[in-house]
């Protein structure tokens, strides 16, 4: 019995022995091989051309933009509108609104206006006839004034009682005259005022009449030029957040006045408009030569040329500004609203080194890279000169010398983890 024990531990400790030199093996073995599978390159001389790419939204260059009339009410709701990207000749409606509020206020306009007319036409004939009537007063009024001075001729042939009497007729004769006189001057005065009045309502309801009948006229938006309809995003939403992607206006939609609801790109001046990272600004001018690939064309390029450089904008994590590239040669399959990819050519150098953007190294205000030496990839210092998004300018460093793409330590810590996994996993089964 003693025999047999010793004889099954020698052999289970023989057994733990093999699998933990198995897995030693193993994790040098895998340790070797990840770390020759480093990812390398070698320092360059040559040319370089340093460059800028951006994304962007192709769209004319002199659009025409159809906004919303004013008309003084509440919002409006959309009853017809063309499809995106369909082609529209100048004259032809792109949108029309509901008119239903603005044909009521123009029947009542028009209501007004009629009954404004007649008010007039009363008035005047009023006047009218208050002006013949005063007229005959003071014509009476004349007449007695002078029947009252032939009268008064008699005096001489009179008792004096008599000619005194002739003397208060004339008086109050020439009384009731200017009497007369003053009150056909103000009739006058009055009902022309009364006519005036009765005008300006009249004028108050062709005026609203008319302005009714432009807001039904401006209610329907027509293309002034031809072109591909560009339908715009509809910004009355009841929640909006950071990111989020409004749709564009469909029927039904309710627009205020004064808001762009259709775009009709110029077909003969195209445009790129993109958002470009702030750290490339310095990179840009206007006039510098882009090559504009559009997603929807693919196999062509266009050439074109820095137009437009705006102001920056956005949170501190992601500042970018607006960039707009106009298109030398347009062709006729564009449409507006398609990505299109943009290379911006900065600066051609010839006769530098260079290394790609991902060999370099940035920390605690060293610029280096993990050059090959006897005793593996070790930090060495160089000099950034120039960098785009995937080719560094360095001096400091020699030409053809052996870099690493990635970090040394990172890479064998990854695959000192994953291989004892690995080993862990062995050692399991």
């Amino acid at each position: 019995m003693k025999l047999r024990t010793a004889i099954t531990l020698v052999l289970v400790l023989a057994v733990l022995g093999a699998l933990a030199y198995g897995a030693v093996r193993l994790v040098r073995a895998t340790a070797t091989e990840t770390a020759a599978e480093l990812p390398t390159t070698r320092v360059k001389r040559g040319k370089v051309v340093l460059t800028v790419a951006a994304r962007g939204e192709l769209q004319g260059g002199n659009s025409e933009m159809l906004t919303a009339p004013m008309t003084g009410g509440g919002d409006m709701a959309i009853t017809y509108m063309r499809d995106p990207g369909e082609l529209v000749e100048p004259g032809d409606v792109v949108v029309q609104f509901d008119i239903t509020e603005q044909e009521y206020k123009l029947r009542e306009a028009e209501a007004d206006f009629a009954e404004a007319q007649q008010q007039v036409l009363k008035a005047e004939a009023d006047a009218e006839a208050s002006e013949e009537e005063s007229r005959y007063a003071k014509l009476s009024a004349d007449s007695e004034v002078k029947l009252a001075e032939i009268e008064i001729r008699r005096n001489p042939f009179l008792s004096a009682i008599a000619a005194r009497q002739n003397d208060l007729a004339l008086e109050a004769a020439k009384n009731r005259q200017r009497q007369a006189g003053q009150d056909y001057t103000n009739k006058k005065a009055t009902f022309t005022a009364g006519i005036n009045i009765q005008k300006a309502g009249e004028n108050k309801a062709k005026v609203m009449a008319d302005i009714a009948r432009k807001n039904i006229e401006n209610m329907t938006l027509k293309a002034k030029t031809g072109g591909y309809v560009n339908i715009q995003q509809n910004t009355n939403q009841n929640m909006i957040y950071w990111g989020m992607a409004l749709p564009p206006y469909q029927l039904g939609d309710t627009v205020g006045g004064g808001q762009a609801v259709a775009q009709i790109p110029d077909l003969k001046s195209w445009e790129v408009s993109a958002n470009v990272g702030e750290l490339d600004r310095g990179h840009l001018a206007e006039g510098q030569r882009v090559t504009i690939r559009v997603v929807a064309v693919p196999g062509r390029e266009f050439p074109g040329k820095v137009k437009f450089i705006g102001g920056t904008s956005g949170p501190p994590w992601d500042r970018k500004f607006e960039a707009r590239i106009a298109l030398d040669a347009p062709a006729p399959e564009l449409r507006p609203g398609m990505t299109s990819n943009m290379i911006i050519t900065v600066d051609t150098i010839d006769n530098v080194l260079w290394i790609p953007t991902q060999a370099l190294f940035e920390s605690d205000g060293r610029t280096y890279v993990y050059a090959h030496g006897t005793n593996g990839f070790v930090p060495h210092d160089v000099k950034l000169t120039r960098r785009s998004e995937s080719q560094a300018i360095v001096t400091g460093i020699n030409e053809g010398e052996l870099v690493a793409l990635t970090t040394p330590d990172q890479q064998l810590k990854s695959a000192g983890s994953v291989q004892q996994s690995g080993a862990m996993k062995a050692l399991s089964k």
